[in-house]
């Protein structure tokens, strides 16, 4: 629990429902912009009017560029899932070590860090371009001799 094991060996990005918040969060900032345009024409005020637009066609477009993206994200994680699972699912956790490694060496042989072996995991699925930021698995290389398939 203080080192974080559960993020630093999760088998994927965690896609659940961003989508529909993202889209909830838009709609009210578009909401807002209407909100603007609607006290510009009640106060004669055309600057209020023409940016309560700008604002709100920007929220509204913005919105569903990003749950597109949200469902992009989602799809990848869903098809890469069974990917990642056969990398994931044999693996084995040293506490003393602090290391990762597959007992008898299939499907990939070798100890890693934590760090190395989420990257290795998420880039086996396809979605290793989904580490957020900040993320140590991002910077770390995984070393040529533990890749699956390689001897």
């Amino acid at each position: 629990m203080r080192d974080d094991l559960y993020g630093r060996l999760a088998p994927g990005p965690d896609k659940t429902g961003d989508g529909c918040m993202h889209f909830v969060e838009g709609m009210v900032m578009t909401g807002i912009g209407i909100a603007v345009v609607y006290t510009g024409v009640q106060q004669d005020k055309p600057l209020y009017v023409i940016g309560g637009v700008a604002l709100a066609l920007l929220c509204f477009i913005g919105t569903f560029v990003v749950v597109r993206g949200d469902g992009r994200e989602k799809a990848a994680a869903e098809a890469g899932g069974p990917r990642a699972e056969l990398v994931w699912q044999p693996a084995h956790y040293c506490y003393g070590c602090t290391s990762v490694f597959c007992p008898g060496g299939v499907p990939w042989q070798g100890t890693l860090t934590p760090e190395q072996f989420k990257k290795l995991v998420w880039t086996e699925a396809g979605y290793a371009d989904q580490l957020p930021a900040g993320d140590k698995a991002r910077d770390v290389e995984i070393p040529s001799q533990v890749r699956p398939g390689t001897s």
